[in-house]
């Protein structure tokens, strides 16, 4: 059964199209990732899941409500995680949910089952003031704020950026943890290694979806034979390549540029050749599988 089904949204700022005709569905209790750059659509389509913003064209289903006809009963049984942190800096951790279960009508002991494992963490800072915690405690505040009134479905927008990689990965731990309580999960992230952790992704650029899939799928469908290579120049590795009349894609990908051949049987011998033509000195090469960024971009090229 499908928890949210979106048919052919739209919303555009002025000029510029923010979310340009999306449809998509996400099924219940699966953790559904939004891959993309910031300006890809991504807060823009979650301001309109959770009824903050009404879209020009199309409609979205929300656990079987209207985001436009019944935003009051979607935001009951929704837990809405914003990108930027907004919850109240000069409330204590402990007053701080104490309102927003308040707000739902509910107390932080009626739901505290579902939030244990994460407050069990902020517990010894829960007198001190919001804005003094750090990333990772921020992070998880919130997320017990979103989850206190046990909603059906989570929304998370962008929910690990600036955090260090040990939080980033209990959260992500947390998220798998609350997965078996049968709660539905989107989730939003720039961090391409943050697919793995999804059972399907939508991989998201200027508005539009270019794939929704498992992400085994996805990676299966990148038929190019791909490229590693380094040099002791590697800006003008980059600029040769692209340079390259056989060339077909290089990116900079962490401390190496990631290459592709128009032609289907290159070894990469003439690249080297091609290469040490250009007088590059200390080149490796080697083929290497595809990663979901390697994904993206291509998607994105054409």
């Amino acid at each position: 059964m499908d928890s949210v089904v979106v048919e052919n949204i739209t919303k555009s700022y002025r000029d510029v199209i923010a979310v340009d005709n999306v449809s998509l569905t996400i099924e219940k209790g699966e953790i559904f990732g939004f891959i993309g750059p910031d300006g890809a659509g991504k807060t823009t389509l979650f301001r309109m899941l959770t009824t903050l913003l009404i879209p020009d064209k199309g409609k979205a289903i929300v656990e079987g409500y209207d985001i436009v006809k019944d935003f009051k009963k979607i935001r009951l049984i929704t837990g809405y995680m914003p990108g930027r942190f907004s919850l109240y800096q000069d409330l204590t951790v402990e007053e701080n949910l104490n309102f927003f279960a308040s707000v739902f009508g509910t107390t932080i002991q009626a739901n505290y089952d579902l939030i244990r494992d994460i407050y069990v963490m902020l517990e010894p800072f829960k007198r001190r003031k919001a804005g003094k915690l750090s990333g990772g405690m921020k992070q998880k505040l919130a997320l017990c704020c979103a989850l206190i009134h046990k909603p059906v479905i989570l929304i998370l927008d962008e929910p690990t950026t600036g955090v260090d990689p040990v939080s980033r990965n209990e959260f992500w731990d947390m998220l798998g943890n609350l997965r078996k309580e049968g709660i539905t999960i989107v989730v939003s992230t720039p961090y391409m290694d943050e697919a793995s952790k999804c059972d399907r992704v939508a991989l998201m650029q200027k508005g539009k979806i270019l794939e929704t899939d498992y992400l085994k799928n996805i990676l299966s469908r990148y038929s190019k034979k791909l490229f590693s290579l380094k040099s002791e120049n590697m800006y003008q590795l980059l600029v040769d390549l692209r340079d390259y009349e056989h060339s077909g894609s290089a990116f900079s990908f962490g401390d190496s540029l990631h290459y592709t051949d128009k032609r289907e049987n290159e070894n990469g011998e003439e690249i080297m050749n091609y290469l040490q033509s250009k007088h590059h000195q200390d080149i490796t090469l080697k083929i290497i599988t595809p990663t979901i960024e390697d994904c993206f971009m291509d998607l994105m090229s054409k």
